[in-house]
């Protein structure tokens, strides 16, 4: 079978690479202002990823990409997301398994948002991860400059059993940081299907508990008899299950986490 990769998928963005905690990424950027890091989900930076980023550059923001697996611009085929979501597991980078422990990918991506503050400016950094990569915003929040971090459909560590349902892929040092910060004034947004399996209804739970009001879950209603015919199995809130009808949930959602971004951010 052909690799269906679209060839304009980066269109317009500066590629480079970043080195830090003994890693080298390339990145891909878009836009000028402050910085949003753009976590891909699995199974890497496909085109509806690349289109999202536009998104967040038009509304002022510099999107930044680090690319940390799958091939850029590639359409998620059901073998190509296997093999990714496989290697991702066994991967030494992202605990996909573990709890109460944070992605040592994350340390990377940290360094990554100060350089983009140092760079871009601004009052701090967004961040937007997605799927195995949503909860990296979470631990991404122990550093200051991180002031607008949003969690998109966060499947880490895999929900398979009740402790697991409500873990949030962070260590508990790292929440009792990011729990001082939201105490402080730090929100953290988070966005999920309602009959997500991935992304059980107990994990955002346990973020209002630890968060209280900071945390600002959006659930969209995917039963089966939601008006808006989302599947069954929907998942990726912001690109593949993301329907831009007016007026549907998912459109909202967009433009709640892009009001979100450039209100912290201070482009509005």
């Amino acid at each position: 079978m052909a690799v269906e990769i679209d060839p304009h998928a980066l269109d317009g963005f500066e590629k480079d690479s970043f080195s830090a905690d003994g890693q080298t990424h390339d990145v891909y950027r878009v836009g000028a202002g402050p910085a949003v890091i753009v976590i891909h989900e699995i199974p890497g930076i496909t085109p509806l990823v690349a289109a999202f980023a536009r998104k967040v550059a038009e509304r002022g923001m510099t999107a930044v990409m680090p690319h940390l697996f799958g091939t850029p611009g590639r359409q998620p085929a059901g073998s190509y997301v296997m093999a990714e979501m496989a290697r991702a597991c066994v991967s030494r980078e992202f605990a996909t398994l573990a709890l109460g422990k944070t992605s040592p990918i994350t340390r990377f991506l940290r360094e990554l948002a100060s350089h983009e503050f140092t760079t871009c400016g601004g009052p701090g950094v967004g961040a937007v991860g997605m799927c195995l990569t949503g909860g990296f915003a979470l631990a991404m929040a122990v550093d200051p400059v991180m002031i607008a971090p949003v969690l998109s459909q966060p499947s880490m560590p895999f929900a398979l059993n009740a402790s697991r349902k409500r873990a949030l892929g962070i260590s508990d040092d790292d929440l009792r940081v990011v729990k001082d910060r939201a105490s402080e004034g730090l929100c953290v947004m988070g966005l999920r299907f309602t009959g997500d399996k991935a992304v059980p209804g107990e994990r955002f739970a346990r973020l209002r508990e630890e968060l209280g009001d900071n945390f600002v879950g959006v659930e969209i209603d995917s039963s089966q008899s939601n008006p808006w015919g989302y599947r069954k199995g929907a998942h990726s809130v912001l690109t593949e299950d993301y329907s831009d009808a007016p007026g549907s949930p998912t459109r909202q959602a967009l433009d709640d986490v892009l009001s979100f971004f450039a209100t912290k951010l201070g482009v509005d």
